[in-house]
């Protein structure tokens, strides 16, 4: 009978395309990530397969040749690049005799390893718990071998379902925790949005240069390093911008090809800062050659997070690496900035990036003037709470005139609550 050791960082890694051919980036990246989670590799298996096998998810065949692999390399750790089921990493565990990791499991360990602030720890743990609950059983192998007999029976579910509702209840409980973290942090968002300080966030894959952007955009000494997640916990400073007032920056963590979905809902808070920022700065490894199949990742967990209506400024980042690249902002028919070619490592193209984020935020707010009548005190009383009312009057007959400014992005949002249409933007911005 197998029992799964606490340790071992000696591993194979498998990766096998469903379907598809094999990509050599997809496979580095994998690689990044074990290497990354510290991980010792002692040799990579790759195959394919036209679908997932049910037990094994690969193949029998090459089931048994990874055993041999694992015998012969002394590996006390198996990883695959794929997303396992519960009984497809117990089969493997009874076949390989040693632990078996999925791409969630290995992209969580990284994320603990690198976790800092109180909300970031408790983020972690509350997706490697999540991770964990339909995996439970794997932990109680030697307490299901006690079928029966005198002194034998019914310990072993007893324990199980001990432990279930132990891990449901640590889970409930982070969650009430991170609730109050969040209400914390958007606390913050409110006094930001009341001091009329817009917020400006970088998004984008993981290695593309962000955290390197943001230091050489603020001075700050956030954490960089050429490896996946270096950065994990959301980092906010103050950001000069010519001929404009200071706004917040912040810098995030970063996505990656297939992102759990158990850390999309538990970094869901830190993620806010995201989706309430005024502007994001869509930050692009210019000398990527998948750079736009990597863009599109990321739109698509924008997506999936409830930001892909914030506006963007895309920067393709490390022109320095891409031959004949050359500082320069690209822009749409109108005249709007679109795109900023620039390096955080030379400095090359970021005054040209600090003017653009002040034109592109300059042209986002609306200012102007809005009567209302009594019947609307709620419209009148949100305007306050998100920071956007700038002098207000009251007429003879009782009504509300208020000069507001605020970004189109949040009167849009407070326009959808109070069931208004477009129009009533133009007003506020008459």
């Amino acid at each position: 009978m197998f029992e799964r050791p606490r340790a071992g960082e000696r591993a194979i890694l498998v990766h096998v395309a469903v379907n598809a051919d094999i990509e050599p980036r997809a496979l580095a990246e994998f690689e990044e990530l074990a290497a990354s989670a510290g991980a010792d590799v002692l040799a990579v298996i790759t195959g394919s397969r036209r679908a997932p096998d049910a037990r094994y998810f690969v193949g029998s065949g090459k089931a048994e040749e990874i055993r041999d692999r694992v015998a012969a390399e002394g590996a006390e750790l198996v990883i695959f690049d794929h997303e396992l089921s519960p009984s497809q990493e117990r089969n493997l565990e009874a076949l390989l005799q040693c632990r078996v990791l999925d791409r969630s499991g290995l992209i969580l360990d990284i994320f603990a390893q690198r976790a800092r602030s109180f909300e970031g720890k408790l983020q972690v743990e509350l997706a490697q718990l999540e991770h964990m609950a339909t995996r439970l059983v794997r932990g109680w192998t030697h307490l299901e071998r006690q079928k029966g007999g005198i002194g034998l029976r019914g310990p072993g579910e007893t324990q199980l379902e001990t432990d279930r509702r132990l891990l449901a209840e640590r889970i409930r409980q982070l969650k009430r925790r991170l609730a109050k973290v969040g209400r914390q942090r958007d606390q913050g968002r409110q006094s930001r949005r009341k001091a009329d300080r817009p917020t400006v966030s970088l998004v984008g894959y993981t290695n593309a240069g962000k955290s390197t952007l943001f230091n050489a955009l603020t001075g700050a000494e956030v954490y960089a390093a050429d490896q996946l997640f270096a950065t994990l916990d959301p980092t906010l400073r103050r950001l000069d911008l010519p001929n404009a007032e200071p706004v917040v920056i912040a810098d995030t963590v970063g996505f990656i090809a297939r992102l759990p979905h158990e850390l999309v809902a538990a970094f869901r808070s830190t993620l806010e800062e995201t989706i309430e920022a005024s502007l994001l700065l869509h930050v692009i490894d210019a000398a990527d050659p998948a750079r736009e199949e990597l863009a599109g990742e990321v739109e698509r967990v924008l997506g999936e997070i409830g930001a892909d209506a914030v506006p963007r400024l895309l920067v393709y980042n490390k022109i320095d690496l891409l031959e004949g690249a050359q500082a320069r902002v690209d822009r749409d028919a109108g005249g709007r900035p679109l795109a900023v070619w620039a390096s955080a490592t030379t400095g090359a193209g970021l005054d040209a990036l600090r003017g653009a984020i002040a034109e592109l935020l300059r042209s986002d707010t609306l200012r102007g003037w809005l009567e209302l009548g009594p019947e609307q005190a709620r419209l009148r009383a949100r305007l306050f709470d998100i920071g956007a009312v700038v002098n207000e009057q009251v007429n003879p007959d009782g009504h509300w005139r208020l000069e507001v400014s605020a970004s189109r992005k949040h009167l849009r949002q407070l326009g959808q609550l109070e069931g208004l249409g477009e129009d009533w933007m133009k007003a506020a911005g008459s």
